[in-house]
């Protein structure tokens, strides 16, 4: 029997968000927040549009998970999110106390596992969820970035 709301399932979500960033010309990274299976949060790149460098998708989906249960800590959460966080997106989740990450693809250059970033003791982590979805989306936003200059 397959579970309806399982890693995948929530992924595909996450995925939506990446959609959404693409759409708007934004590095396609979506995230949603997850809470007793119901989504809470949901986000996506906005760098570009609000001029931010620090409008990552999980920042995004933090701060809407933290107004909608009117506080700032999410040990009950989960984070999804198809790129590994970044060194200050992994930061924030550190400071909120998240329960879980699951991320798609890995950040080789730039993900908290390269640059050593610590995650809150209590966070567990799930990588590769939909990995080749995740990367592939992000391989060619890049590659119709480079063939436009």
């Amino acid at each position: 029997m397959i579970q309806p709301f399982d890693d995948e399932y929530f992924m595909k979500k996450a995925l939506n968000e990446a959609y959404i960033a693409l759409e708007k010309g934004e590095v396609p990274v979506g995230a949603i927040i997850v809470m007793n299976d119901q989504v809470i949060a949901r986000g996506h790149n906005l760098t570009e549009q609000l001029n931010d460098v620090t409008a990552h998708a999980e920042m995004q989906a933090f701060t809407a998970a933290a107004n909608f249960l009117g506080g700032k800590y999410l040990p009950q959460c989960t984070l999804y999110v198809t790129l590994e966080p970044c060194q200050m997106c992994a930061g924030a989740s550190y400071w909120a106390q998240l329960g879980k990450i699951v991320y798609g693809a890995a950040d080789l250059q730039r993900g908290y596992r390269v640059l050593n970033t610590k995650l809150h003791p209590k966070t567990k982590v799930v990588s590769g969820v939909l990995e080749q979805e995740c990367a592939d989306l992000l391989k060619a936003f890049f590659l119709t970035k480079r063939n436009k200059n």
